[in-house]
């Protein structure tokens, strides 16, 4: 949105300067993005006038001219054709710079003389396209300011131009006087009424308008009149002035007073020219197929539904977007019918999309208007081609109704306190509110029909606020409720579903969000697909189930990226999962599934497949994350859907169960379309005991200052034996002392003869008062050795 300065102050009365109002546009929510101020791009040039004139000996074209300036007499070469003596003309003396040839200006020499300035033309300081000669003033005096002389002379050629962005929710400030009526309530001035009464019909109107019944809900309102005996010649300068300033072609006095209206007050009008129209004028919905040659000379075919404005000749109109070229207005135009509506915003921007036109009126239209102004704007048009064009008035003639927008709400002044933080007196707040538009009776804040964003209470807080300007905010710290620290506001389970989450994801899982609903088959290989869980209404098909588990959804996740070539992944996903479909008969789940490899394929075998181990880890690490004990059993027997032989359940005794890790059944991936191998986890967070002490602080450090002593045993077992019940035995030979035991070897064959093996252990011995001596390491060895024997069966390898 562009405007001048001095149009500017048609509506607002005030003395602010362009950087003052610059600011405060910004700060009110009006982002400047440029300013183009003619004095300051001209101020380097001065008047001068031309003494001596002769031509130059070695060029036909070129004048030696004596310009008597500020700075005494200089010599410049020139080779406009009306340089000659006794004329007053603008100066660029050396160093300065013009910006129409982008070039400062340097003492040279053309054709051996040399030349100690530059006399302008209007197309080199970009004031017009104006180049056939130098400027010739006719008045000046000699060293003055040649913005101070076109201030004085010609001020619309030194009038700032001020650009500004505007918001999808500020139409009222696509006019002119809405910008001034947000900088009038900042204070900057007082904000000009300047509606006038309406114009007095001269005869009836011979036009008839009607809008089908099946179009109301898109236009509530046309309006129009005919003006007979109008004179459509140039604008006045004034008016051209202004449009070229925000970078509109003059036209025609009839369209370049349409187009200052659509800036001037957000109203755009059209006018047809009453010698090329049918009948009278109808709004209605195409059928679709219609074709219409718009003012952008490009033939439009409008499809079903489309509003337009038709006459007995078929459309010449495309309602609310661009006018006809068969009806425009010409030079020839004698009669017109000025046309004022309103339109729906949806229906027109839907409009504009298809057609693909992009226009001032469609813009506007499409974010909203003042609908109440309709009818005033058409008087305002009427007053000024009467002025300008001449003419004599018909009756206005008006289809529908103005449509009702008015809506009020509390204004509660305190709200601005609790919802911004600033502390305006409630006088203030309703002071602002009354300069914006809005009517107050009581406590009640009625909007005004130029603000379609104004939507509830809040809004009339932002608003009081955005006038007051937010850089009056200040920073304090929240109030205290209460002594010390506050209650923690998250539950333990959603603080142990945080910690689990950031673990996966610092593991190099991905986080997959699925959807609770699955179909039956996939809810049967995971317990699930019974009637209890089934969907009365499902949303398809695919999803007619509460899932039993959260491995569905990541195996679906992952069939459909192997599907698209990415094979090797690492997915969680944490939510619930259901037994039931009653209330509470849910829990929490946490889970997590490798496919594929470790990585990409190296030459150094860094890649391998992944395997029981893996998500052994990472099921420990999100069990240690959330709080479970160090100490855990790991059984068998978990449910089908696991590898009868690789998988392992993380228990507290055998009833409580923590946690399954394992190998997924190649049957359940076929099944799901996923190509192993395939790993994962699945945690209960809700079976993890929860901390006896329920303090926030962290417990003491404890440092041992004894050295650890490190012991290996290797036991010679049967070959079914576990590993764990030998390593579990070797830890409970003295819980107090033995800090760890881990396996580092297995072997099998050699010497040890048919169906045995050889398990290799490290025991980790941390004293907590005294240095071991051998007799004490002894004595544990034994101790070790005598439980293993009593648990497995196993002897002591020779």
């Amino acid at each position: 949105m562009k405007f001048t300065l001095s149009w500017l102050k048609d509506h607002l009365d005030t003395d602010a300067s362009v950087d003052e109002i610059a600011e405060a546009l910004t700060d009110l929510g009006l982002e400047v993005e440029d300013i183009t101020d003619p004095a300051a791009r001209l101020a380097d040039f001065t008047l001068g006038y031309v003494k001596h004139a002769e031509k130059h000996p070695d060029a036909d074209r070129l004048r030696v001219c004596r310009v008597e300036t500020d700075e005494g007499e200089k010599q410049i070469i020139c080779g406009a054709p009306n340089a000659r003596e006794g004329i007053t003309v603008v100066v660029a003396k050396p160093g300065t710079y013009v910006p129409g040839i982008d070039t400062t200006i340097q003492v040279g020499k053309i054709r051996g003389i040399e030349s100690h300035g530059m006399m302008a033309s209007e197309r080199e300081m970009e004031l017009s396209e104006e180049h056939d000669g130098i400027i010739e003033l006719p008045s000046g005096k000699v060293g003055d300011r040649f913005i101070d002389w076109l201030a004085e002379n010609d001020p619309a050629k030194v009038d700032p131009v001020i650009e500004i962005a505007i918001t999808p929710n500020r139409p009222d400030a696509l006019g002119v006087q809405g910008i001034a009526r947000d900088l009038a309530a900042r204070g900057l001035g007082t904000l000009k009424q300047r509606d006038g009464d309406p114009v007095p019909g001269d005869f009836p109107c011979p036009v008839a308008v009607s809008i089908d019944d099946d179009t109301a809900d898109g236009c509530p309102l046309f309006a129009g009149r005919v003006i007979r005996g109008v004179r459509n010649g140039p604008s006045p300068q004034w008016l051209q002035d202004r449009l070229r300033a925000i970078g509109l072609r003059p036209i025609s006095a009839l369209v370049d007073i349409t187009n200052f209206f659509t800036y001037d007050r957000n109203r755009p009008l059209h006018v047809f020219d009453m010698a090329k129209v049918a009948g009278g004028l109808r709004v209605h919905r195409a059928s679709g197929g219609e074709s219409l040659t718009a003012l952008d000379e490009r033939d439009y075919v409008l499809q079903p539904g489309m509003m337009v404005i038709s006459d007995d000749n078929g459309p010449e109109s495309i309602a609310g977007i661009m006018g006809g070229e068969e009806t425009g207005v010409t030079g020839d135009t004698v009669d017109v019918f000025v046309e004022s509506a309103y339109w729906n915003h949806v229906q027109i921007a839907l409009t504009g999309r298809s057609l693909k036109i992009n226009s001032d009126a469609r813009y506007r239209f499409e974010r909203g208007v003042d609908p109440a102004f309709t009818l005033t704007g058409l008087e305002l048009a009427t007053r000024m081609i009467l002025d300008i064009c001449g003419g004599e008035p018909s009756d206005v003639v008006v289809a529908g109704a103005v449509p009702d927008h008015s809506r009020a709400y509390a204004l509660d002044t305190k709200r601005v306190q609790s919802l911004v933080g600033m502390d305006i007196p409630a006088a203030d707040q309703r002071q602002t509110l009354t300069r914006l538009g809005f009517r107050l009776e009581g406590d009640m804040a009625h909007v005004p029909p130029w603000r379609p964003d104004v939507q509830g209470p809040a809004d009339l807080v932002e608003e009081v606020a955005r006038i007051a300007s937010l850089t009056r905010l200040e920073g304090r710290p929240l109030a205290r409720l209460g002594d010390g620290v506050p209650r923690p506001v998250m539950t333990p389970q959603q603080r142990r579903s945080q910690a689990a989450r950031r673990t996966c994801a610092a593991l190099g899982y991905n986080e997959c969000v699925t959807y609770s609903f699955i179909d039956r088959q996939a809810a049967a290989l995971f317990g699930g697909g019974d009637d209890a869980t089934m969907l009365e209404n499902p949303i398809s098909s695919e999803m007619s189930h509460l899932r039993p588990a959260l491995l569905p959804g990541l195996l679906r996740a992952a069939a459909r990226n192997q599907a698209r070539g990415y094979m090797d992944l690492a997915l969680f996903e944490s939510g619930p999962a259901f037994h039931g479909g009653e209330p509470g008969e849910q829990h929490l789940l946490i889970s997590g599934l490798l496919v594929g490899r470790t990585g990409p394929k190296d030459v150094h075998g860094a890649s391998r497949p992944v395997d029981v181990y893996d998500v052994k880890a990472d099921a420990e690490a999100v069990l240690a994350a959330i709080g479970a004990p160090a100490r855990v059993q790991i059984l068998r027997g978990a449910r089908d859907w696991w590898h009868p032989g690789r998988h392992g359940r993380i228990c507290l005794g055998p009833k409580k169960v923590l946690g399954v890790f394992g190998e997924l059944h190649p049957r359940v991936l076929a099944e799901m379309d996923v190509k192993g191998p395939a790993m994962a986890f699945t945690i209960w967070p809700g079976q993890v005991p929860l901390p006896r002490r329920s303090g926030a602080a962290r417990g003491a450090l404890e440092l041992r200052d004894l050295q650890a002593v490190e012991r290996d045993f290797a036991f010679v077992v049967d070959a079914d034996v576990e590993a764990l019940a030998l390593v579990n035995a070797a830890a409970g030979a003295d819980k107090a002392l033995i800090e760890s035991v881990r396996v580092f070897d297995e072997f099998i064959g050699g010497s040890l003869g048919e169906g045995k093996k050889s398990l290799a252990i490290t025991v980790r011995l941390q004293p907590t008062e005294t240095t071991l001596k051998d007799a004490d390491i002894e004595a544990v060895g034994t101790r070790i050795v005598e439980k293993v024997a009593k648990a497995t069966g196993g002897v002591l390898r020779g």
